[in-house]
């Protein structure tokens, strides 16, 4: 199998504004959690600490779902497997 395709560089607009969105999203984020720790002091870090933790049982679940039955579409397709129709409408 003969391969003729070459990387090339080059931005297009598309790319150069997203990266630009995100670049102002991470700003915002990073200072709205300084506001947060000057208001509420340090002990805002453990509630950052415990939705953290939180949220990467959530994602390691996710990731077994998506391992037991592989599937396309969101994780509104399991909800609406394994709860029901009624979990897959509101999760969407």
């Amino acid at each position: 199998m003969k391969q003729d395709k070459q990387l090339n560089r080059g931005l297009k607009n598309r790319h150069i504004q997203l990266m630009a969105i995100g670049g102002a999203i991470g700003t915002g984020l990073f200072l709205g959690a300084g506001k947060s720790i000057h208001l509420a002091g340090p002990s805002i870090l453990f509630v950052y600490l415990i939705i953290g933790i939180a949220l990467f049982f959530v994602m390691r679940a996710l990731g077994e779902l998506l391992m037991y039955r592989p599937t396309t579409g969101s994780f509104a397709a399991f909800a609406e497997e394994f709860i029901g129709p009624w979990a897959g409408f509101i999760t969407g």
